[in-house]
């Protein structure tokens, strides 16, 4: 039975539309079987001949386990990759194809080995026990496979087919990743985990301009859109909640933090109960984290525990941008560059020139779903309409 999910660990066989003695091409469906998400086909892992079958239909059966035998050639075992010594005990090959000596199927026991993955099953994905000791020998993830052709059953990347990959390093340019390279690539690996949404809309600045002329010392663009993302949070805690189970857990505080970019990697400061404490106390003390952060010299007091990230890509000349909320985090809110826009001032019944930016906000979608998002989006664009407030 092959890995038919991440978190699928048996499949019950509801149709077997083979029987013995039949003739089968590689990548043929030869079984359908039913697991807890959807219905789908398991397909020959080579061409050959059914010589027998240990399975019947209604029964369920756990990913690894053994659901039949074909008799192969040598040289099409050979060319699928399963002409490998089975290291099961109680198995020998022969002519390149494992035969148990025990042919009644256990119960259901995941226990995943050398099966190789049909290559249309939506969603599979299989690495070897031999495979994750390399992989973890060397430090890296699954992820770092994604570039490697496979040549193994099914595409499956071998271990040769790993090494090879390793050793055409040497004729590339090679850097070395910093420490914080390799931490950001880790969160982001890690926060890519979950299905993430992004929403957006575009918002006023004017007021928002005007109001930072009277200000000394002046609150950048990301300042503004930290507080009013607090206040709305403080208003409504439940949308910066993490999934855990099947709970909600709700943040203790409204901490928010801000992307800044430091050299080789980006650094998230936090304001502590950002809610509670007005935009004119922040700025100094804001100011001052981006300082800290661009040196690398942020105190402890002002990393980690934040609840959401505030990130200014306008600063690069971006309009449009979906930051990745970091894993420990639900939402992340952009903004991007102003540009002057022209806008239908009904008193006048005319064009006037106004300063528009388009606002983000990327979230887990586990925990918020569109309409949520867009009513938190909406109240921050609002609090930013009058910064007077903040």
């Amino acid at each position: 039975m092959p890995q038919l999910g991440e978190s699928i660990a048996e499949a019950t066989v509801v149709l077997i539309p083979i029987k013995i003695g039949d003739a089968v091409g590689s990548d043929q469906d030869i079984l359908e079987v039913e697991t807890n998400k959807a219905t789908m086909g398991v397909t020959a892992p080579c061409s050959g001949t059914v010589a027998e079958l240990l399975i019947e239909v209604g029964q369920s059966y756990a990913v690894g386990a053994t659901l039949g035998f074909l008799e192969v050639s040598d040289a099409e075992a050979k060319r699928t990759g399963l002409d490998a010594p089975a290291s099961v005990a109680g198995e020998t090959p022969t002519n390149g194809v494992p035969v148990a000596a025990e042919k009644k199927p256990s119960g259901v026991q995941p226990t995943v080995r050398g099966l190789p993955v049909p290559a249309h099953a939506a969603g599979a994905g299989f690495m070897s026990p031999r495979m994750k000791a390399r992989m973890n020998e060397l430090g890296l993830h699954a992820a770092d496979l994604a570039g490697i052709a496979g040549s193994g059953a099914a595409g499956r990347v071998t271990v040769e087919d790993f090494e090879k990959f390793l050793s055409a390093l040497d004729h590339h340019k090679l850097s070395p990743a910093s420490s914080m390279r390799v931490a950001v690539a880790d969160a982001m690996r890690r926060s890519w985990s979950r299905p993430l949404a992004t929403v957006g809309m575009p918002i006023r600045l004017d007021a928002m301009l005007a109001h930072r002329k009277t200000c000394d010392p002046k609150p950048g663009p990301a300042l503004y859109a930290l507080r009013a993302l607090a206040v709305a949070l403080g208003e409504n805690s439940a949308p910066a909640g993490r999934l855990v189970g099947d709970k909600i857990v709700h943040p203790r505080a409204i901490d928010v933090g801000f992307a800044v970019e430091a050299e080789d990697g980006v650094l998230v400061p936090v304001i502590r109960d950002a809610d509670r404490t007005p935009l004119a106390q922040m700025t100094v003390r804001y100011n001052e984290l981006v300082e800290l952060a661009r040196q690398r010299r942020l105190p402890a007091s002002a990393q980690g525990g934040s609840i959401a990230t505030v990130t200014n890509f306008g600063t690069f000349g971006l309009e449009w941008a979906t930051p990745i909320p970091l894993p420990e985090q639900t939402l992340v809110l952009g903004m991007g560059a102003g540009r002057t826009v022209p806008s239908w001032d009904k008193k006048t019944a005319q064009f006037v020139p106004v300063t528009e930016a388009q606002l983000t906000l990327s979230f887990d979608h586990r925990v918020l779903d569109g309409g949520g998002a867009g009513r938190l989006l909406q109240r921050i664009g609002t609090l930013l309409q009058t910064p007077a407030t903040l």
